[in-house]
Formats: C-alpha cells, structure tokens, sequence
C-alpha cells in the first residue's frame, strides 16, 4: 500500500511539473555547452585593454552601464542587461541583429531556465519537484530491472542518481543564496571602480580574451576569468585583483569547473534527465490507453447482455 502511494505521488508530481520539467532540462542542456564554447573559443591576445576602455567611453559616456561581457572568440563587447547594446570590437561599431547566432540562443536559454515564463518562482518550484519526484523514486526502494519502458526508466535512474540528485540540489542552492564559501567576500572600500577602471586593473593581471565579464554591483566589481581550465572569479580593486572563494553550488551546476570534463558530463545529465521524464510520461500514456481500451471492452460485451435480460 504504501509503495503505491509513493508510486501514484512520483507519477503525478512528474506529469503536473511535465512541461515546465521539460524547458528547464533543455534549457539547461543548451546551457551546458556554454563553458566548453566560452573556453575553447578564447583567442589569447586577441583583446586590446585600451579599445574596450575607448568603446565603453564612446557608448555609455554617461557611466551607467553597471556590466560588460566580452566574446573573444566573436570579437564582441556587451553591456549587462536585456537588450542592451553590442559592439564589433573589431570595427567599433554597434551591431544590430542579423538573425540568430549561437550567442542568441544560449543567452535565450539562460533567461528560460532562470525565468521561465519571466517567472523565477515557477523554476523553483518546478526544481522542488523534481527533487521531491527523485526522492519518491528512493523511497519506493530498489527496482526489478526488464527489458521493457518501465525497466530502462527505472535503470537509468537508479545508475545515475547520484548525478541527477546534484543537478536540483545545487541548483536550490543557487536560487536560495547558499554558497558553502568558506570566507566572506571582499568588502569594497570606499567609492566603486568604474568600469573603464576595473578593465584596466584586470587587464593588468590577466589576458583580457580570458574574461568572460566585468559586473559592478553597489561598491564591489567582480570579475569572472577563465583560470587554467576553470572559471574563477574575482574581486577588482584598484590595488589589484583577488580570487574569491568558489562558489561551488555554481560551479557544480554550470559545470565550470575543469569545462573540457564537466561541460560534456553535464549535458550527458541533462540527456539522462531528459530520458526520464519521457520514459516516465510514456509509460503512463501507454498504460491510461491500454486501461481505456480495457474499458471500452467490458462496456462494449456488457450491452448485449442487458438487452438480452
């Protein structure tokens, strides 16, 4: 009785969160690229300190821009924000959209499996779900393994579970602030770097094609900067910049760890994740069909026999 319970509770939370399930977990697919592009895409020297200082002058004279994002490998610059304007390092120009570039799509699935539906709510909750659906598969103890819909679903949860399990806790971890750091970040002192300032100071420690982004949040700039083989990031002050203490929830989820390794293990989960929630939704539709048709069999024998009374 009560493995049925469990069974019923796993089945129906999965096909209420089903769609929600889905976008996140593909989303999330795409997003696991994003390290291994980013990293093998690094062209060294190919970033000029003084160019970037120039175009963010030139294209927020006023000093608004709170954040900038740089893509050597596409030679581009971008201001932080929805929208917001990017620039061809190359020919300083402002680049207006030309149809969709692989940029285009990954910052698409950042903003769906962090919003979706402009919803931050509705991703968590759907993460709580597929913690509590995995947690219910534990509960209902080991399977029989058969060669069969519900076997393969079964297997491939039961092999990789404590892969899968990673994926919702690190990202609840995220979504709630926890970051297991071991010290306290930084403080900054006195007035915030500008940017065109923070460029300088990380250029001067750093190849500027290595950085991913520059963000100015109150009085603390940070910068994330590939570090042999991981994204790091740092604290920029005007003495220099300091590596922060790894976040890991983040690093874990978004697998920037060491990326040729964990960007591909990554979408391998996702693939997985994938694979359950099809295979669990299958297994349900096939099985409502064959009760259906059940039913519509014994209706159908069960006239005859009334007239016949």
């Amino acid at each position: 009785m009560t493995k049925a319970l469990l069974l019923r509770l796993h089945r129906w939370t999965s096909l209420v969160f089903a769609l929600p399930l889905f976008a996140i977990i593909l989303t999330g697919a795409i997003l696991s690229f994003e390290p291994m592009v980013q990293f093998t895409g690094i062209r060294p020297q190919s970033i000029d300190a003084t160019r970037v200082v120039d175009l963010i002058k030139s294209y927020d004279p006023e000093g608004k821009a709170r954040g900038i994002f740089i893509n050597s490998a596409a030679q581009r610059l971008r201001f932080q924000g929805p929208g917001a304007a990017q620039i061809d390092l190359v020919s300083g120009e402002k680049l207006t959209p030309s149809g969709t570039t692989l940029a285009d799509v990954i910052v698409w699935a950042r903003f769906t499996h962090e919003r979706l539906l402009g919803q931050s709510w509705l991703v968590i909750a759907s993460t709580i779900a597929m913690l509590v659906v995995m947690l219910l598969g534990i509960a209902m103890g080991l399977p029989r393994l058969r060669n069969n819909l519900a076997g393969w679903h079964k297997g491939a949860a039961w092999f990789t579970l404590p892969l899968i399990l990673l994926i919702p806790l690190t990202g609840l971890c995220m979504a709630f602030g926890l970051t297991f750091q071991s010290g306290a970040p930084p403080a900054g002192a006195g007035r915030a770097l500008s940017l065109p300032d923070a460029v300088r100071v990380v250029a001067k420690s750093y190849d500027l094609a290595q950085v991913i982004s520059i963000v100015s949040r109150g009085n603390n700039v940070t910068a994330r900067i590939y570090d042999g083989g991981e994204l790091r990031a740092f604290a920029v002050r005007a003495d220099g910049i300091t590596p922060l203490a790894r976040n890991w929830p983040r690093l874990l989820h978004e697998g920037n760890g060491a990326v040729m390794i964990t960007s591909p293990v990554n979408f391998l989960i996702s693939l997985v994740l994938l694979t359950l929630l099809a295979t669990g939704v299958l297994s349900w539709s096939r099985r409502e069909w064959r009760l259906r048709q059940t039913r519509g069999k014994n209706s159908g024998s069960a006239v005859p026999a009334k007239s016949a009374a």
